[in-house]
């Protein structure tokens, strides 16, 4: 009976250690897994950076350009509004020329 309950216990041994051994091996797999996924959570990081900074350029880029389109249609009202009023300073100064000038001959004769 000694040998039966000895020969349990070895078994028992054995299995212990094969199951060590697998518990070891398994730990080596998951460090191995974490390597990995550090490594491809770090390359998806960089990958949705770059697509960002692209995204953010191309959504600036339609900014500016409309800032752009803006000012220059803004640019256009002015410039029009300022030939307008030049043409009417103008046409005033062409309309009242004759008047000026008699004015003018006229201070200047008095003085």
């Amino acid at each position: 009976m000694a040998d039966v309950a000895e020969s349990k216990v070895t078994e028992i041994i054995k299995t212990l250690n094969v199951l060590e051994g697998n518990l070891d091996s398994l730990t080596g797999k998951v460090g191995d897994m974490k390597k990995q996924l550090t490594v491809k959570t770090l390359s998806e990081i960089d990958l949705l950076l770059e697509k960002t900074r692209a995204m953010a350029i191309k959504e600036a880029e339609v900014i500016i350009n409309a800032s752009k389109e803006k000012a220059n249609s803004e640019s256009a009202k002015i410039v029009r509004e300022g030939d307008s009023k030049l043409a009417e300073i103008e046409s005033n100064v062409n309309a009242n020329f004759n008047d000026m000038v008699k004015h003018v001959v006229t201070t200047i004769l008095k003085a």
